[in-house]
């Protein structure tokens, strides 16, 4: 994709269109649908009047009750949209801030995102919200937006399902995983998050393990996708056995989010 897929935004972080990736088929996904983002807490009123320009009309939070509660999202003026959410707890907390003592070194802080996407596929809760999501987008019309805390991990798997579900073949749903990396709004998600770690660490976090937790890397989707296979031998058949995907709804999506 050439064109710029990031929302220009002062408060939110990684707001971005995730469609325009081409299929393996030779289709493409479309563009101006599929939102994806990290939490509103701190959206400015410009980034409200251009979220309110996108008129979204579902909008999936990933996040758990206490996350919600602790970080409450601002949502435009006039906002008709539903928002959907878990009524508990999706994770014991934001993942790139579960955190301890360790964590003040870049290897030990990635071993934390890695021990993430572990759990991830096996998580009652993230099942139920990406189950909902994905019939969400196939049941409403319009544009939506799927966001956690940071926009990059639980909000990165989503939007990699439904790329694999559309026939985005594996070397483009990392290179979508990965741009979360290229956001012009990494300050926004340090100023929201670093404070709350250094606070649980009582010390201040190196540089690199700051990136390892804010940042996306190849090997946590590939552990993502490892611990799915070994527990089901293939993605699709954990979308179909523990997500309740199936192929009329897989036919139901292609429909709607193929050109």
């Amino acid at each position: 994709m050439i064109r710029d897929p990031f929302l220009d935004t002062q408060g939110i972080h990684n707001f971005r269109d995730y469609g325009g990736w081409e299929t393996a088929d030779g289709r493409q996904v479309k563009t101006g649908l599929l939102w994806r983002s990290g939490q509103h807490v701190g959206a400015s009123e410009a980034d409200l009047a251009a979220v309110h320009a996108l008129d979204i009309r579902t909008v999936i939070d990933l996040r758990g009750l206490s996350e919600r509660e602790r970080n409450p999202c601002k949502r435009p003026d006039g906002f008709a949209g539903e928002v959907h959410f878990y009524e508990g707890e999706t994770t014991s907390s934001p993942p790139h801030m579960d955190v301890d003592e360790a964590i003040t070194t870049a290897e030990f802080a990635r071993q934390r995102m890695m021990a993430v996407y572990t759990r991830m596929p096996r998580n009652p809760a993230m099942a139920t919200m990406f189950s909902r999501y994905l019939t969400l987008l196939a049941e409403r019309g319009g544009a939506s937006l799927v966001h956690c805390f940071a926009g990059k991990d639980r909000t990165g798997v989503a939007a990699m399902l439904l790329l694999h579900i559309l026939g985005v073949d594996r070397e483009r749903q990392m290179a979508e995983f990965l741009r979360t990396n290229e956001a012009p709004t990494f300050e926004v998600l340090a100023a929201q998050s670093v404070p709350g770690i250094e606070a649980r660490l009582g010390r201040k976090l190196d540089e690199e393990a700051v990136k390892a937790l804010l940042e996306v890397h190849e090997d946590y989707l590939h552990t993502f996708w490892h611990e799915v296979e070994e527990d089901h031998g293939s993605l699709d058949s954990w979308l179909e056995n523990a997500i309740g995907v199936d192929e009329l709804l897989k036919d139901a999506l292609r429909a709607r989010y193929l050109t």
